[in-house]
C-alpha cells in the first residue's frame, strides 16, 4: 500500500456543524477542492469559501427531501477507486469521475432524536443512509482515502497534513478507517436496538451494543489485565456522566464500585431525607438515612467501620462541608453526590487521593433499561432490576403483624438487599443497616456473618448489645429452611421481609410464629450475582 497520499479533493457533509468552518478554511488554504451538500455547503459559502455542490458533480439534484443526493457512481466511484489499479483509473477517466481523497461525514442525529422522545416516524426519518454508505466505502479504500466521522478528529487531521506537507500516512488513514467502521456499527446498533423496543421485541434474533471510549484505564480488576471504560451515550446520571473535581483517574474497580454505590443511594429520594451508602467491592457495608447528611453518613459508617476504610461513599443530596469533614476522618477512595458545596470541595482539596464526583441528579431506579453480562461464547441480556415495593405490596403471613416502625425498616432493608450480592441478608434498625451478609453460598451463613459483624461493631461502639437487637431483617430470596430465620431471631431481629415461595413456607411461617416474629412476603425476588 502507498504510504503518503496527498489530499487534493474533499467531500464534506455533516449534520453537526461544530468546527466545520474552521476545517473548511484550513483545507481551502491548502488548495483542497471542497465538495458539499445542502446545509453544509450553505454554511461553508456563508463563511466565504468556494464550494462545489455534489448535485453539480452527479448531474442530479437532491431529491425526495434530501434522501437521495450522494448515492451515485460519481461519488462512490471517487471514494472506491483504487488509484494504483489501471482498470479503475481508466474507468474514472472514461466516466469523468474525480478522486475523493477525504470524506468528512457525521450522521443524521438518530440517537439524539430518540433521546429527545421523537415519535416513530421522526426517528425513522433520522436514519442516515447515504452517510453510512459513503463512510463504509471510504473506510474500505483507506489505502487512498481519509474518512473523518468525529469532530474531534478535525485537529489531528490538520496536524497530520501539516506534518506531511499536505499528505497523510497509511497508519493515520487506517486509524481513521477503524473509527469509521466503529461509528457505523454503533449507529446501526442504536437503530436496531430502538426498533426492537418500538416493535416490542424483548429478544430480537440479533442484538448489538456499542460504546464510546471515555477512558483508557491503567489496568482492569488486576494489574495484569488491560481495560478501558466505554460510555453508551445515555443521560442516566451516574459515574459515566459525572464531573470529577479532583483526584487521580478512576480505576476499573473504582468505576464498578462507584456505580454500585450511586445506583443504591439513588433509591432514596432527597425529599424523604438525606441518605448515604458506603460500598466496598460492589457490596454495601453501610446504608442509612439521617436527620442531616452528616448524620446519615455516620450512621452508615457505624454499620461496619472496618470495611468502610478505603470504600466508596455515595450521597443522595448536595455534599456540605460538615459531611465532607466527617468523611475525611478516614481514607475514602471516591465520593459521589448530585452536587457539592464549594466549602466541601475546598476540604477535599487537601486529600489528593480522594476523588470527588458530582452527577447533577440521581439515577431513576424505576426507569426501564437493559443489563448485560458476558459469558463464554456469548452474553446474557435482561431488564434492569427496577422492581420496587410499597407497603400495599406486602403480605403479612404471621400471627403478629409488623408495627409501623417495622414496616418502614423492612422496606428500607428490602431496598438495600436489592443491591447486595446473593445470598443477601440485611439487618436494619431505625433506618440504618446494622449488619450485612453478602455473597455466601448458604443463606444461613449470610445471616450469621451479618449478625457477627453487628456484634463486632457493638464492641467497637461500646454498646451493651448489638444493634441487631430490635432490628428487622431482609432476605433477597426465600428462606429454604427455618434455620436462617431462627438465626436472625437469635441475633435479635423482630420482623422479617422475604419473597416467600419456598416449598417449606409453612414451616418457616410456623417457626416465625413460635419465635414471636412478624413476617411479610413480597412475592418479588432480588437476586444479584
Amino acid at each position: 500500500m502507498t504510504d503518503l497520499v496527498p489530499l487534493r479533493r474533499a467531500l464534506i457533509s455533516v449534520s453537526d456543524k461544530a468546527g466545520l468552518v474552521e476545517l473548511g478554511r484550513a483545507l481551502a488554504a491548502r488548495g483542497v477542492e471542497l465538495l458539499s451538500t445542502g446545509g453544509t455547503a450553505r454554511s461553508l459559502r456563508e463563511a466565504g469559501l468556494g464550494v462545489i455542490d455534489v448535485a453539480d458533480v452527479t448531474g442530479f439534484p437532491e431529491m425526495m427531501d434530501g434522501r437521495v443526493k450522494t448515492l451515485h457512481p460519481m461519488v462512490h466511484g471517487g471514494l472506491l477507486a483504487l488509484r494504483d489499479n489501471p482498470a479503475h483509473v481508466a474507468a474514472m477517466e472514461s466516466h469523468g469521475i474525480g478522486a475523493i481523497d477525504l470524506l468528512v461525514v457525521n450522521l443524521y442525529p438518530f440517537e439524539e432524536t430518540v433521546a429527545a422522545g421523537g415519535d416513530y416516524a421522526e426517528c425513522i426519518e433520522n436514519i442516515d443512509i447515504g452517510g453510512p454508505a459513503m463512510i463504509r466505502a471510504a473506510a474500505k479504500n483507506h489505502a487512498f482515502v481519509n474518512v473523518v466521522v468525529d469532530t474531534e478528529d478535525y485537529a489531528p487531521l490538520l496536524a497530520e497534513l501539516e506534518a506531511n506537507g499536505g499528505a497523510t500516512t497509511l497508519a493515520f488513514r487506517q486509524a481513521l478507517a477503524q473509527r469509521a467502521y466503529a461509528r457505523t456499527a454503533a449507529y446501526d446498533a442504536a437503530v436496531s436496538g430502538w426498533m426492537a423496543g418500538a416493535l416490542g421485541k424483548t429478544a430480537p434474533r440479533r442484538r448489538a451494543f456499542a460504546g464510546t471510549l471515555a477512558q483508557t484505564l491503567r489496568y482492569g480488576e488486576n494489574p495484569h489485565q488491560r481495560a478501558a471504560f466505554y460510555v453508551d451515550g445515555s443521560d442516566r446520571p451516574g459515574v459515566a456522566t459525572a464531573t470529577q473535581w479532583q483526584g487521580k483517574e478512576l480505576s476499573y474497580n473504582n468505576i464498578n464500585d462507584t456505580d454500585a454505590a450511586f445506583e443504591l443511594v439513588s433509591e432514596f429520594l432527597p425529599a424523604d431525607g438525606p441518605a448515604c451508602a458506603i460500598i466496598k467491592h460492589a457490596n454495601p457495608c453501610g446504608v442509612a438515612r439521617g436527620a442531616t447528611l452528616e448524620d446519615a453518613y455516620r450512621r452508615a459508617f457505624d454499620c461496619d467501620r472496618t470495611s468502610a476504610f478505603g470504600g466508596i461513599v455515595a450521597l443522595n443530596s448536595r455534599l456540605d462541608a460538615v459531611t465532607a469533614q466527617a468523611i475525611c476522618e478516614i481514607f475514602t477512595e471516591v465520593v459521589i453526590a448530585p452536587a457539592a458545596d464549594d466549602a466541601a470541595k475546598e476540604i477535599f482539596a487537601a486529600r489528593k487521593n480522594l476523588r470527588l464526583l458530582t452527577t447533577g441528579g440521581l439515577a431513576n431506579p424505576a426507569a426501564p433499561g437493559l443489563a448485560f453480562r458476558q459469558v463464554s461464547g456469548g452474553f446474557l441480556v435482561q431488564d434492569r432490576d427496577n422492581g420496587r415495593l410499597s407497603r400495599a405490596d406486602l403480605k403479612v403471613v404471621t400471627k403478629r403483624p409488623p408495627s409501623e416502625a417495622e414496616i418502614a425498616d423492612m422496606l428500607f432493608a428490602w431496598t438495600v438487599a436489592k443491591h447486595v450480592k446473593s445470598n443477601a441478608i440485611v439487618y436494619v434498625r431505625d433506618g440504618a443497616t446494622v449488619g450485612v451478609g453478602a455473597g455466601q453460598m448458604s443463606r444461613v451463613d449470610s445471616t450469621r456473618i451479618a449478625a457477627r459483624k453487628a456484634q463486632d461493631m457493638a464492641e467497637v461502639l461500646g454498646l451493651a448489645a448489638p444493634l441487631t437487637h430490635g432490628s428487622v431483617v431482609a432476605s433477597d430470596a426465600f428462606f429454604p429452611f427455618a434455620d436462617g430465620l431462627l438465626t436472625a431471631a437469635e441475633a435479635g431481629a423482630t420482623a422479617v421481609i422475604q419473597p416467600g415461595g419456598s416449598m417449606r413456607d409453612d414451616e418457616v411461617i410456623a417457626a416465625a410464629d413460635e419465635a414471636g416474629l412478624a413476617m411479610v412476603f413480597t412475592g418479588m425476588r432480588h437476586f444479584l450475582h
